[in-house]
């Protein structure tokens, strides 16, 4: 099979056309139309097998945090999402890889309504490159740059389940751990929180989504707005099946704090807007947990108990820590 073969029987119609895509795949460019008033968000990210995820990962696994990690970085950003690029490198033209794969990246892409519009295929190895692009109010994107003294932060969801199913992925002994095998699926099948994002549009002063860890991600929201934060590590939200796992509750703190490719949210808000939570977040399916507040100054202090805690904690950093 060769490169034109094998897109178009994986790629080519393969999902309905979107009215805001005038030209789909099978040109030199896609040709795209956004909205009147809408400014667009774009973000890409690489996913290399051995750094990402292990080369022998189910691909539809693989498939869906691809695209969910990407979709991810537009939830952050109130963004509602519309197509997506993909450039894919395998070793070998392999049906069955193949036929997994974008099975799954077309539900999630369906469930979303995005629309695959062009990219690559390349031989060489296994790496997968997509680019997302959506649209958000001219003059109201979240951005990591609003924060403000006296803002509560928040993040959505639980923490620290990536950082388990991981573990779990890479050393075979802990699958007869408590819930190891729910975390596996946990790392693997994230749910971007677009809802939550365009939800936060009018409410939140700035938002990140947590794909290097909260301690990481939070502080690119404290150096982009020149503030300080203090978290109370006592209100982070762990899942019950984190608890399990690690049967220890500080460390399952510290995962929280650390756990990178969660892709929840982090934002923050105004105590005028605090009160409008609730329902605007009522519809978006998942819980949302206040975890502390903004500070003046420029560092990050962690809280338990109402005393200082120095735990020494870093986020995930691909040029470093390369686990897989």
């Amino acid at each position: 099979m060769n490169e034109f073969n094998l897109i178009d029987k994986y790629f080519v119609g393969k999902q309905n056309q979107r009215k805001d895509v005038l030209l789909p795949i099978g040109d030199d460019c896609a040709v795209v139309k956004a909205p009147d008033n809408a400014a667009i968000a774009i973000s890409t990210d690489t996913l290399v097998a051995g750094t990402h995820f292990l080369a022998d990962a189910d691909p539809a696994l693989v498939a869906h945090k691809a695209l969910a990690s990407n979709l991810s970085d537009l939830a952050a950003m109130g963004a509602t999402p519309a197509w997506v690029s993909l450039a894919l490198t395998l070793p070998d033209v392999n049906p069955s890889w193949l036929d997994a794969f974008t099975e799954s990246f077309y539900e999630l892409a369906d469930y979303f309504s995005v629309q695959l519009i062009g990219g690559d295929t390349t031989k060489g190895p296994l790496s997968m490159t997509l680019t997302v692009q959506g649209f958000v109010p001219e003059q109201q994107p979240l951005t990591r740059r609003g924060a403000k003294v006296g803002d509560w932060i928040y993040v959505t969801g639980c923490l620290g389940d990536s950082k388990a199913g991981l573990e779990v992925i890479l050393d075979s002994s802990k699958r007869s751990k408590s819930c190891a095998r729910e975390l596996e699926k946990k790392h693997y099948l994230t749910m971007p929180r677009i809802l939550v994002g365009q939800a936060l549009l009018p409410i939140a002063s700035s938002a990140v989504d947590i794909s290097d860890g909260l301690i990481a991600d939070l502080s690119h929201i404290l150096k982009g707005s020149n503030v300080g934060a203090q978290l109370d590590v006592d209100l982070l939200p762990v899942s019950k099946e984190l608890t399990s796992y690690l049967a220890d509750s500080e460390l399952a703190k510290q995962y929280a704090l650390s756990s990178g490719e969660e892709y929840e949210l982090c934002f923050t808000v105004s105590e005028e807007h605090r009160g409008s939570l609730e329902s605007a977040l009522a519809h978006c399916g998942t819980t949302f947990t206040c975890i502390g507040q903004i500070r003046a100054g420029d560092k990050l202090e962690l809280h338990s108990q109402g005393k200082a805690i120095d735990w020494q904690l870093d986020g995930f950093d691909h040029f470093e820590d390369n686990t897989l």
